[in-house]
């Protein structure tokens, strides 16, 4: 069984920063892809960033040149460092595990992250 918990949200004014961070019980494989989501009341959980093990990151357009999504050594840890937010980037954000190859997709509970104008 895995276990993801997310910390680091926040309020925040525009142009701040904030760091989330994810922790990762449970067994790792080496296939597994970590991820970012949001998802504001109402609307559709939405891809922010993804990690594969060997380290290649995707971005959502949106958050291009402002966030970026990291390992920690032990690759138990998934960060995401978030420069310059925006009113927009006001959300709820989950950490997510997937790995098509064995069928496994696990949640975090999610952070709140508040960017005021």
């Amino acid at each position: 069984q895995v276990q993801l918990v997310e910390s680091g949200g926040g309020l925040v004014q525009a142009g701040g920063s904030l760091r989330l961070s994810c922790e990762i019980s449970g067994t790792i494989l080496s296939t597994d892809t970590m991820g970012w989501y949001r998802q504001a009341p109402g609307k559709q959980r939405e891809l922010v960033a993804s990690i594969s093990t060997g380290g290649t990151t995707n971005y959502a357009d949106s958050v291009k040149g402002r966030f970026t999504m990291s390992r920690g050594i032990a690759k138990n840890t998934v960060y995401l460092q978030m420069n310059n937010l925006k009113p927009e980037d006001t959300d709820v954000y989950y950490c997510h595990l997937s790995n098509s190859v064995f069928g496994r997709y696990y949640w975090g509970q999610g952070t709140q992250v508040t960017v005021s104008s």
